[in-house]
């Protein structure tokens, strides 16, 4: 969206309700029929009427007129009722430019009172049902699930995530959640893949260090790569946790050591460091057992 704080700033209470609406409808159909619409809103069918015509101008929510009249969130959409209710709790006080955007979520630079943060907007359900489903092995169960149910657990994850491993482990301070959207402090530095460490040794051991440190709390990010890693002169910050797995998870060792090999495998490449995945994975799981990082 290219001028999101202008759009919400546009929207009247009235056409939050119709979104909301649209939201609790979704749980039960893919498009949810106008003549429902006044019960899950609990508002009058004029008044529907005339936000549904500017949420449409203003491409927050699609119609769909195949078998009946129905209408559906755009993730834009979805955006706001998050951006309301965090508005509204005092966790984002103010709204600034796209920070980043990837295949899997929308990161929004904002503020927390006198706090630098981000917002990010998880867009898991962006990808067609089947690969989400094949991706994320925590929905693999569900029989049905919209894009809403995947980007609001994968956004719920990652909060718990972060609140279980910070200050311990490096990792940006969580703010707030809710929906599909998490606001937590800016990771500093750069992304690994795009730095040239002058101390690559000490920067290895330090990123193993914290993953030990997660493992010791029960936790393997399980997506872990040069992309999601951030370094600065004062240390690193891990990002991206909604994948994570729990150590009693069935495959743990395979995935911690999947981590592990990936991290390696970049520091070998780009800075000569070999070292045996293997032996790392025993040195990690070993520490845990005895009760330390």
């Amino acid at each position: 969206m290219k001028d999101m704080a202008g759009v919400f700033k546009s929207l009247r209470r009235s056409d939050f309700r119709v979104l909301t609406g649209i939201e609790v409808g979704m749980k039960y159909h893919e498009w949810v029929p106008v003549e429902e619409l006044p019960g899950f809103a609990n508002m009058d069918a004029v008044d529907i009427e005339d936000s549904l015509g500017f949420l449409l101008k203003n491409k927050l929510i699609r119609m769909n007129r195949a078998q009946y009249t129905g209408y559906s969130l755009y993730f834009d959409g979805y955006d706001m009722l998050a951006l309301n209710t965090l508005s509204a709790r005092g966790s984002v006080t103010a709204l600034g430019d796209v920070a980043g955007v990837g295949k899997e979520s929308v990161v929004y630079e904002a503020k927390s009172g006198s706090i630098d943060v981000i917002i990010k907007f998880h867009r898991e359900g962006t990808a067609s049902f089947r690969n989400v489903r094949r991706k994320r092995g925590h929905i693999e169960e569900r029989r049905h699930f919209s894009w809403i149910y995947a980007a609001r657990l994968a956004a719920s994850r990652e909060y718990r995530a972060l609140k279980t491993l910070y200050p311990d482990v490096a990792v940006p301070e969580p703010v707030d959640h809710n929906r599909h959207a998490v606001v937590m402090a800016i990771a500093g530095g750069t992304r690994l893949i795009s730095a040239r460490l002058d101390e690559p040794d000490w920067f290895l051991g330090e990123i193993l260090r914290q993953v030990s440190g997660a493992y010791a709390k029960g936790i393997i990010h399980a997506d872990l790569s040069e992309y999601n890693i951030f370094v600065s002169p004062g240390g690193i910050s891990i990002i991206d946790w909604p994948q994570y797995i729990g150590r009693d998870h069935p495959n743990a060792d395979e995935l911690l050591h999947r981590d592990i090999k990936n991290i390696l495998d970049f520091f070998e490449r780009k800075y000569g460091i070999k070292r045996d995945p293997a032996e790392v994975l025993k040195q990690i799981t070993g520490s845990a057992g005895q009760g330390g990082e």
